[in-house]
């Protein structure tokens, strides 16, 4: 035994030995941004290339990297697409069962805006507008189980709420058609809204994060009103499941460096992006904390991707 584990920590000590690759979805965008930053500062920490690998969005990354070896030289940074696309479709990967996490790498709000025309100023003038003409109110969002999806699917629920969904294939159509009065309400990415905020295009209401978040200083949240709603994008960096400690240990404490560090957190801050680099466990906790809200809301809304 002493012996083994003497031969496990050597391997540890020796790694990496040759390029590591992150996998993600497609070039552009949230995921992909992160990698890259995420990949830069692991090459310089660790000795070796660390290549960025962009895959179709959807289950293709999170399949690639469950069913890799797990040696530390394939790690997967995503989303929470990653973990909530399962609760609406079968698909060949479990995100507790075949994944170990390394580290939170940045957490970002929704926005709840209404565009100009709409007669409220708070959240509270919303439902009770909402309630008092339901069906009336409609709300912008893209992809089915994507953020502004499932933050408006929660609103409705949890506030007891009839507003309808508008969807788009992305989501600079939803905003656009927000802007157009076509739409009343959205819930875009803290990114996507901070512009269209600050010249007065749209009228921000409150943050889907349970906390008040430094991206949309003096924006109260929704759980002021509506107690118990959160909805927040989070990006994780995982490995597979059975990856050694040690090699977790390892990768965790230099992604940390890399995600605090003022580089990659002022780059994430200007796209309205909040870094966090918490410990495997605090990630996989989140994850299921994600998952267990979600899976309520798809649930009660009857939302499948199929």
């Amino acid at each position: 035994m002493v012996t083994a584990i003497s031969a496990t920590t050597t391997w540890a000590q020796d790694y990496p030995t040759r390029p590591i690759r992150i996998v993600t979805s497609e070039a552009g965008g949230g995921n992909d941004l992160q990698a890259r930053l995420v990949a830069k500062g692991l090459s310089t920490a660790l000795g070796q290339q660390v290549i960025v690998e962009n895959r179709p969005s959807g289950v293709i990354p999170g399949d690639i990297v469950a069913k890799a070896t797990p040696n530390g030289y394939t790690l997967l940074l995503y989303n929470n697409t990653f973990w909530i696309g399962p609760l609406m479709q079968a698909t060949p990967y479990d995100p507790i069962r075949d994944f170990a996490g390394v580290t939170t790498v940045s957490v970002s709000p929704n926005i709840l805006v209404v565009n100009q025309a709409v007669p409220v100023k708070s959240v509270a003038e919303l439902i009770a507008l909402a309630k008092a003409k339901p069906g009336d109110l409609n709300y912008a969002s893209s992809g089915t189980g994507a953020t502004s999806h499932l933050a408006g699917e929660m609103l409705k629920s949890m506030a007891g709420i009839n507003i309808v969904r508008i969807s788009y294939k992305g989501a600079g159509q939803a905003m656009n058609d927000l802007l157009a009065g076509q739409v009343q309400v959205a819930f875009p990415t803290a990114g996507a809204a901070a512009a269209h905020m600050r010249a007065g295009r749209v009228r921000a209401l409150a943050v889907t994060s349970l906390e008040p978040s430094p991206l949309a200083p003096g924006l109260p949240t929704v759980a002021s009103v509506v107690p118990g709603y959160e909805t927040t994008a989070i990006y994780g960096l995982f490995v597979p499941a059975r990856t050694p400690a040690t090699l977790i240990n390892r990768l965790h404490r230099e992604a940390v460096q890399v995600v605090k560090s003022a580089e990659v957190k002022d780059k994430l801050q200007s796209a309205a992006v909040e870094t966090v680099g918490d410990t495997p466990d605090q990630l996989i906790a989140r994850v299921k904390g994600d998952m267990a809200r979600m899976k309520k809301v798809i649930d009660a809304a009857g939302i499948s991707a199929k």
